[in-house]
């Protein structure tokens, strides 16, 4: 099983319902926030293109901050998740530093917060709050080791691409072009 998740860049109206679903869903503090959306404008005028993409942690395969957490913290469930254990964390900020997306904050409290895929949901068998609230539905989640599953059959029939992958952490977050 690979939890991942595909972002449709031409329906996103950049609406942020999925920063607020998120915020409310896992009691993110005023001012934090786990998801985001990034208008990013590329050509040259007047051959100008627009994208508007819904951003969280990429919950890589090999992930930067899972390795450099020196307690354990950061660390890898089923599927691929990546999570922090709020009591294990010390606040050193390694993963924030490691992560190429800048998807990690330091919650009010002193431990490291993130996106989690709304694990807690998606084991009781519900999409993530920002895939369940998004009005243009252009948010699909999924096990991509299924290929039967929705986000398998629209990866092998839509081009897409991972953001910085360069990097070399192998992201889950694909945004379907």
């Amino acid at each position: 099983m690979r939890y991942a998740m595909a972002i449709d860049t031409r329906k996103c109206v950049g609406c942020s319902d999925c920063v607020v679903a998120c915020q409310t869903e896992n009691n993110v503090p005023i001012g934090y926030c786990r998801d985001w959306v990034v208008e990013a404008t590329t050509g040259t005028y007047p051959e100008l293109q627009m994208e508007l993409r819904s951003e969280r942690c990429n919950h890589c395969s090999d992930a930067p901050c899972v390795r450099c957490c020196p307690t354990g913290a950061s660390h890898q469930e089923e599927g691929g998740t990546v999570l922090v254990d709020p009591q294990e964390c010390i606040g050193c900020k390694a993963c924030i530093v490691s992560c190429p997306y800048d998807a990690r904050y330091v919650h009010p409290e002193g431990y490291v917060d993130k996106c989690t895929f709304c694990i807690h949901r998606v084991r009781a068998g519900e999409s993530p709050a920002c895939v369940a609230v998004c009005p243009t539905h252009c948010l699909y989640f999924g096990d991509t080791d299924d290929p039967n599953s929705k986000i398998s059959r629209l990866l092998a029939r839509r081009k897409w691409k991972r953001l910085i992958p360069e990097a070399g952490t192998d992201p889950n977050i694909y945004y379907l072009l």
